[in-house]
């Protein structure tokens, strides 16, 4: 008896903790999740548009929207399987572009293999700008500061967080509004949403995976360890299945990915970890099929 009530004494410890765990994150934007939530959700409503022909529109697709308290239209891409019946909910997933890249180029390389993956998969697929191709989705942190570097993710804190602070906030919110947008649009199925990315995106899906991690049903961040081990909301993906894979040609973030992913294993993460030979964007063709799959596994049935 004593031992059980210890055991549920640590378990409401450990939720208590879970719940107490600050969304924003040090290496990010001064963003709060729940309040740029509803900003894009009001932003996506005012831009519904039912009569418009293109709304819930099949196949592949290249939009703008107007950023607001800007002159500037901003593009993203969609892709809706074809074989959608117009009335089902539609898994979905997130795709976050690598550093000089922008919305498209993940989407049309390697004979449209992302476009067709959704497609053989039945997922909507979303591929935001990020406002900028360099903002990086609200983490400051690159090169060199991949897992275990913390004096390499210090100093990013401490200048590029600050420097930068404008474009990471537009970045971080540009891809909440492109999947309120879509959200609002398409009948998704809350219950089977996933986030992925390479290089850059890879920092950005482990940043928005943490900070908006009510959207996510399991992620995976690709060739990209961009996380400060100390201020790292670990707590809020402790529950998170996630697919972490690596290219063994990639250094330096192949060093800071397998220490991640031992560190995370070590402490009870639901991690899946993959490395294939390859270097850093040789890796990407042969892993998506991987995490296609992967998301296939954890989407609701």
């Amino acid at each position: 008896m004593k031992k059980l009530i210890a055991l549920a004494i640590a378990v409401a410890f450990a939720c208590n903790a879970a719940a107490q765990t600050p969304p924003v994150i040090p290496f990010g934007t001064a963003l709060e999740p729940g309040a740029q939530t509803l900003q894009s959700q009001q932003l996506a409503k005012s831009l519904a548009a039912p009569a418009n022909p293109q709304w819930q529109a099949k196949g592949d697709q290249r939009r703008t929207y107007r950023f607001p308290g800007t002159n500037a239209d901003i593009p993203y891409r969609i892709y809706v399987p074809t074989t959608w019946d117009g009335k089902a909910k539609l898994p979905l997933v997130v795709m976050l572009h690598g550093a000089g890249s922008n919305e498209s180029m993940y989407l049309d390389q390697n004979d449209k293999q992302l476009l067709k993956l959704a497609e053989q998969h039945g997922y909507l697929l979303v591929s935001p700008l990020g406002y900028t191709p360099m903002g990086a989705y609200g983490t400051c942190l690159r090169l060199p500061a991949v897992f275990g570097e913390a004096a390499a993710a210090v100093q990013q804190r401490t200048t590029q967080c600050v420097q930068n602070a404008t474009a990471l906030t537009q970045s971080e919110q540009d891809v909440i509004n492109v999947l309120e947008i879509v959200l609002n649009e398409y009948p998704v199925d809350r219950a089977s949403m996933f986030l992925t990315g390479h290089s850059m995106g890879s920092g950005g899906t482990w940043y928005l995976g943490a900070k908006y991690a009510s959207y996510w049903a399991a992620m995976a961040p690709m060739s990209g360890p961009f996380v400060e081990k100390d201020t790292y909301p670990w707590e809020r993906i402790r529950n998170m299945p996630i697919f972490m894979t690596e290219g063994t040609g990639a250094t330096p973030s192949l060093e800071g990915s397998r220490a991640m992913q031992d560190w995370m294993k070590k402490n009870g993460f639901k991690l899946e970890y993959k490395e294939v030979d390859a270097n850093h964007g040789g890796m990407v063709p042969l892993v998506l099929p991987g995490v296609f799959d992967f998301f296939d596994r954890f989407k609701k049935k």
